[in-house]
């Protein structure tokens, strides 16, 4: 029996649809049909019931997947447990955000190029609700967010909580002072974007402070918040983790304000199936790497 029409089988059971599965798996539908065809000759049985718009397990296909599932997740422990890991090759798709990108990211790229030299990593960079919403769909084989994403088969494991500061460029003689969200009004503000956790967080302080939430500009981007509050276009709420060239460089100061912005915690998120062992492992290696730049 062929593996891959195995695996091919549980991919089409998790994305539901040939055309899904065929995408996923970088070929075309009529290969997957051909590997699924093959399969159900194999085993003298018909495993998925096809009309013209909808794919359903038949009831033994219903009970084929429990028995695929430790078939692929004994040959994928099997492989990581005996394998020289530097043998291994392949691609990892990961989703991440800008808050990583500048804090652990390049720490963990490198832990895993020194393990898994033939794995490839294929980086997509985008806001966490968008990255969430990747991981929950399969686009992706692993997502490192501000999170967790709940959806059924998603395993999250915390990545820790990274401290925020208020931060300004020295132009604005703010450092010395102790201020409040009042005092930061009449300031430009530069926040992160719209719709994030840490957006809703900073409105809502606002709000419990008594104040009108004032005019905000927002950024997906991490760098360009501090590239502008670098250039003294205004004052911004950033992971401290982050800052520590601007700090150093004297290119922004942290602000001593009351309330403090809310800490950000992140997850690393993957579908919990025979096939993630290597997404889980590299999961694994960001919360270590994490670890030691994480504010609790």
């Amino acid at each position: 029996m062929n593996l891959r029409f195995v695996e091919t089988f549980l991919w089409i059971v998790r994305l539901g649809s040939f055309s899904a599965a065929a995408e996923k798996l970088n070929t075309t539908q009529a290969s997957i049909s051909n590997r699924i065809a093959t399969l159900e000759r194999e085993l003298g049985v018909q495993l998925f019931d096809r009309d013209m718009r909808t794919v359903k397990l038949t009831p033994v296909g219903q009970q084929a997947v429990s028995k695929a599932e430790e078939i692929v997740r004994a040959v994928g422990e099997f492989r990581e447990t005996i394998a020289d890991p530097t043998s291994l090759k392949g691609s990892v798709s990961i989703g991440t955000i800008d808050s990583i990108v500048h804090s652990f990211l390049p720490r963990l790229v490198e832990r895993v190029q020194e393990r898994y030299p033939g794995i490839a990593i294929d980086l997509n960079v985008d806001t966490s609700l968008n990255m969430a919403r990747e991981i929950i769909e399969r686009k992706i084989d692993l997502a490192l967010i501000m999170g967790p994403a709940l959806d059924h088969g998603l395993v999250n494991i915390n990545l820790g909580t990274y401290g925020c500061v208020w931060v300004a460029s020295p132009k604005y003689g703010l450092a010395c002072k102790k201020l409040t969200l009042a005092d930061l009004v009449s300031y430009p503000l530069l926040a992160f974007s719209k719709g994030s956790v840490p957006h809703h967080g900073l409105l809502q302080q606002f709000r419990e402070a008594g104040l009108e939430v004032p005019a905000i500009s927002n950024s997906n981007s991490l760098a360009t918040i501090m590239r502008l509050a670098k250039d003294g276009l205004g004052v911004a709420p950033l992971p401290r983790v982050i800052l520590g060239e601007y700090i150093d460089a004297g290119a922004l100061e942290i602000l001593d304000v009351t309330p403090a912005f809310r800490p950000l915690t992140f997850h690393a998120v993957y579908a919990d199936h025979p096939d993630s062992l290597l997404p889980s492992i590299i999961a694994q290696m960001a919360a270590e790497v994490s670890l030691c730049m994480a504010d609790d």
